[in-house]
């Protein structure tokens, strides 16, 4: 596992632990707040490797990169599609 993979997840840890006493109390954070948090959280990280992904492949490869440039944007606009799915779905269940 990567060191910046480590530190995201202990990141993301470390919020989800400090909301959890929000979240039990009156008027504290909804649960619609962090589910939203995590899906969005989710698809920049699908995304950004999506991306990086595609820049590495294109440099390898020139010659097809309009072939890799296609793909690209056709899997970032479902992981986008998704992404709006489960905001919705956070926020009609929160």
């Amino acid at each position: 596992m990567s060191q910046s993979l480590r530190i995201c997840l202990m990141t993301f840890g470390a919020l989800l632990a400090m909301s959890v006493p929000a979240m039990a109390a009156d008027g504290g954070m909804s649960t619609a707040g962090l589910g939203i948090g995590i899906v969005v959280l989710g698809a920049g990280l699908g995304i950004g490797k999506i991306g990086g992904s595609a820049v590495e492949s294109m440099a390898r490869q020139p010659e097809i990169s309009s072939q890799i440039q296609t793909a690209m944007i056709i899997a970032a606009a479902l992981i986008e599609g998704a992404t709006f799915f489960g905001i919705l779905m956070a926020y009609l269940v929160g």
